[in-house]
């Protein structure tokens, strides 16, 4: 027996497939929300998408506008609608509004849609390949569940439409770009979606939580900053004349080695990383240019803030040292956060009434980051409840594997638990 009833669960299990061969990379989402934005038209929300829904002066680690416009052409190539394209106009994402018209609570669902940087296995042990809805795309795929997420936000929104009369209050589903990382979330929460909202909700799927299964909260969101550095120096010939250059790859080096002695901090986990080193030209040239990038990591704001302030002071001062100029770029950041209890609580009440579920798992630690923090703090901060929770499902492969596939019978039970929620909670029970 399903949640949804066998129909529903095959238009949307058809619908992720179709997702999954579009899958689209952060800020590159063109066809993804022109697909999404045309459905919940249909539906009868309010939508909007691309500038109307960030702020553009927080969006991070985005394209150049030339790579962007590839983007845009191949997703009119593809299929994509050029209205909702145009409307967009150079940025993807898009939020539905719901007006009840009625007294009641401000709804809000996340859900995240791009994918990761990740070439797709092709060959027949790997279904989506074997049954024809592989990726299209060069290095992106939908290895982390996001395909998912969107149809089971789309499944909601037509659920919430079906249960309109019954409902109060305003509802906002947002579809998030640029999750992959931690890119996009804050661009949303700074434009104002979750400034006046009671009660937030999103959810992931997998992360080892096996099919028909709940963890009604997940916690240990790491706090993150990603950031690019350029040295520029000055080439000069290494035989000739080495006393003219100024070596950016030294600097560069300098700074790693320095990074990677950062000590811990007793107060809780901190991590950084240099996962790129790019310099030099030739073996006889001095190497005027170098490119690195970083992240830190810290169990809270404040022990984020220690590692990311000390790697400032080391990547300033290795540009001191070898005389070369440095720039730096933020290219992701999220915060902290947890869940309510009372509201995860009822996550776990709800879902021992939705057909499929039939197992409450103990909470999630995310070990890692996820920039829907910035939405639960922003609710949380003028009083309002938030939860993250994880929705089992069995997977192929680990998270962002390229043999990565799921169940889609979270497909089912998924959206069906979202709307008993957003009903209980309209309803103020």
């Amino acid at each position: 027996m399903t949640a949804l009833g066998e129909e529903k669960l095959r238009k949307y299990t058809e619908l992720r497939r179709e997702f999954h061969a579009h899958a689209e990379t952060g800020w590159t989402e063109f066809w993804t929300t022109a697909r999404i934005a045309g459905i919940l038209e249909r539906l009868g929300y309010d939508v909007l998408v691309g500038r109307d829904v960030l702020d553009l002066d927080s969006v991070m680690g985005r394209p150049s506008d030339q790579e962007i416009a590839g983007f845009v052409e191949r997703a009119l190539g593809q299929g994509a609608d050029p209205g909702w394209i145009k409307k967009m106009d150079g940025y993807t994402g898009a939020v539905a509004l719901l007006d009840t018209g009625k007294p009641g609570p401000v709804l809000a669902f996340r859900f995240d849609i791009d994918a990761v940087d990740v070439s797709e296995a092709q060959d027949e042990k790997h279904r989506p390949f074997r049954e024809g809805f592989a990726s299209m795309n060069e290095n992106a795929m939908h290895s982390c569940g996001h395909d998912a997420h969107a149809v089971i936000g789309l499944a909601l929104a037509e659920l919430l439409m079906e249960k309109k009369d019954s409902l109060g209050g305003v509802i906002k589903l947002i579809f998030q770009p640029a999750e992959e990382g931690v890119r996009g979330g804050k661009a949303i929460t700074a434009r104002g979606f979750l400034d006046d909202v009671d009660f937030f909700l999103g959810a992931h799927i997998g992360m080892g939580i096996p099919t028909g299964s709940v963890s009604p909260a997940c916690g240990d969101f790491l706090c993150t900053t990603k950031f690019d550095l350029t040295y520029k120096g000055k080439a000069a010939h290494a035989g000739g004349a080495p006393n003219e250059g100024r070596n950016a790859l030294l600097a560069a080096a300098s700074a790693t080695l320095a990074l990677a002695g950062i000590p811990p901090h007793k107060d809780g986990a901190t991590r950084i990383n240099v996962g790129v080193l790019q310099a030099g030209s030739g073996r006889n040239v001095i190497p005027s240019r170098a490119v690195m990038k970083v992240e830190t990591r810290g169990l809270t704001m404040e022990l984020n803030s220690y590692v990311y302030d000390r790697a400032m002071e080391i990547v300033s001062g290795a540009a001191s040292m070898y005389g070369v100029e440095m720039t730096m770029a933020k290219m992701g950041e999220a915060v902290d956060a947890l869940s309510d209890e009372d509201l995860a609580g009822i996550v776990r009440d709800r879902a021992a009434t939705i057909s499929g579920l039939e197992r409450i798992a103990p909470p999630v630690s995310l070990g890692g980051s996820e920039d829907v923090s910035w939405m639960m703090r922003a609710v949380q901060k003028r009083g309002g409840k938030a939860v993250y929770f994880v929705l089992g499902t069995d997977i192929a492969a680990g998270h962002h594997n390229e043999y990565f596939d799921i169940d889609e019978k979270v497909l089912d039970y998924g959206p069906a638990l979202f709307a008993e929620l957003a009903v209980v909670l309209a309803a103020g029970k």
